[in-house]
């Protein structure tokens, strides 16, 4: 670490804290040269991976594209936005967890109708008409027998159109 006084190359950590939140270090250093001191952060850089998108095309993972998902899904129904919060987040730990530099748009947009599932059935649905491109009301009627019946989204309901 050079020294942001002097320039000096030799620096030592006099004191390391981590932080209330514990998603960094704080550390305290003097510089050999000057003998001045200064703080330094560290944190963990995450990378979120790219989304590649049915045509192809590769996209920033944009959290705030996901939002505006579930908010569009979710308009005008009772769940908290706490509870959207949260969904989001396990999304994004899902994805960092999986360890890849691209992930499918299907496959985001399938750990999404998973959330949504659980939070609200006609969030599911509505999310779901448009993902699927539903055609007619037989998908819906499809889609509500879906929700009535199983405990949890069924991956094999993928459609393919």
């Amino acid at each position: 670490m050079r020294c942001p006084f002097c320039g000096g190359e030799d620096t030592q950590v006099i004191d390391s804290r981590v932080s209330e939140a514990g998603d960094s270090i704080r550390r305290r250093r003097r510089c050999a040269a000057c003998q001045k001191r200064f703080t330094t952060y560290e944190t963990a850089e995450l990378r979120l991976p790219q989304v590649v998108k049915t045509n192809g095309n590769r996209a920033d993972f944009d959290k705030a594209r996901l939002r505006v998902g579930f908010a569009r899904a979710l308009h005008k129904r009772p769940v908290p936005t706490e509870f959207v919060d949260a969904a989001l987040e396990r999304i994004v730990q899902k994805v960092l967890s999986l360890g890849v530099r691209e992930i499918p748009s299907r496959d985001l947009g399938e750990m999404v109708m998973d959330e949504l599932y659980r939070l609200d059935k006609v969030g599911y649905i509505r999310f779901a008409s448009v993902y699927r491109s539903f055609q007619d009301a037989s998908d819906f009627r499809e889609a509500a027998t879906e929700v009535e019946t199983q405990p949890v989204p069924r991956k094999a309901a993928r459609r393919t159109t």
